[in-house]
């Protein structure tokens, strides 16, 4: 089963702090989570693009263990396969989550597949479409979901992307 992931967060040299994640199963399911976090640490560009997208009262925001436990539900037995946009940092604080990368579940790859590589690799075909509401991380997994969703797909004639 495919999951798309998506997160927000803020970063400085050494240090990623999760505000968001975004999770689409490719059955359709979705988990959305807020996290706790210092707002004092945000950026003037994540205080400009993320904060205004939160959805969550600031006192219904989970813990990084709530996150966790309810991810791992979310998940269940499933053998996932993990995509992401851009993926890397997104990749880390999912990660982080659950402790150092060996403490992933059972099962659970150590890698995320990335649509913005896989799109590299097809000659950078253009997305027809955006997400609903960019930097809300689950508008942004359901986005990496149509996205790749869209370039899996054989492509019509003439439209020129690879198929």
């Amino acid at each position: 089963m495919r999951y798309y992931i998506d997160t927000e967060f803020m970063e400085s040299p050494g240090r990623l702090e999760l505000i968001s994640i975004g999770i689409v199963a490719e059955d359709g399911r979705e988990f959305y989570a807020e996290a706790h976090f210092n707002e004092n640490n945000a950026n003037d560009w994540v205080r400009a693009n993320v904060l205004p997208s939160l959805t969550v009262d600031a006192r219904a925001r989970m813990l990084h263990a709530d996150i966790r436990e309810t991810i791992r539900a979310f998940i269940s037995t499933d053998k996932p396969e993990f995509w992401g946009y851009y993926a890397d940092y997104d990749w880390v604080v999912f990660c982080w989550l659950f402790g150092p990368m060996v403490c992933l579940p059972k099962g659970w790859p150590m890698y995320c597949r990335d649509l913005k590589q896989e799109l590299d690799r097809l000659g950078n075909p253009k997305v027809p479409f955006k997400a609903d509401h960019e930097h809300h991380a689950l508008s942004d997994a359901k986005w990496i979901k149509r996205a790749h969703e869209w370039l899996s797909q054989p492509a019509p004639r003439g439209e020129g992307r690879p198929g």
